[in-house]
């Protein structure tokens, strides 16, 4: 089954997204906050089962931003950077050139549909 972290200081966002996921017969990691989220991707393993196919993380975390994290895994496990959904309620549109929100390819705009995260999951994860 494949895996996901969710990371979110939202309680009700993670509800939310982890029903949706358990119901698509995903196992669900979840975490409110960015440092906790970064433990637990560096203790993750591609080649084992520890493996997270997907992360989902808010923009505006505690005591790492989505961001930050973002940045930090791009120089320590860069193929998980490539898993990774930026989530906000911020305009993506207006976000200022060289930020995380205007480079990264996966950003999901708060509130969302179910159907845009099922198209963006399916693109990122091939099951």
């Amino acid at each position: 089954m494949p895996r996901v972290l969710l990371v979110d200081d939202e309680p009700g966002i993670r509800f939310a997204l982890k029903r949706w996921f358990e119901r698509q017969h995903w196992i669900v990691s979840e975490t409110g906050d960015g440092q906790a989220a970064m433990t637990q991707l560096l203790a993750s393993d591609d080649a084992s089962e520890s493996r997270i196919d997907l992360v989902i993380c808010d923009l505006h975390l505690p005591l790492l931003s989505g961001e930050e994290l973002l940045r930090a895994l791009m120089a320590t496990r860069p193929a998980l950077t490539e898993r990774l959904v930026l989530s906000t309620g911020d305009a993506v549109s207006d976000a200022a050139p060289g930020t995380a929100l205007a480079m990264h390819p996966h950003v999901l705009q708060k509130p969302f549909e179910l159907a845009t995260l099922r198209t963006l999951v399916a693109t990122i994860v091939s099951l």
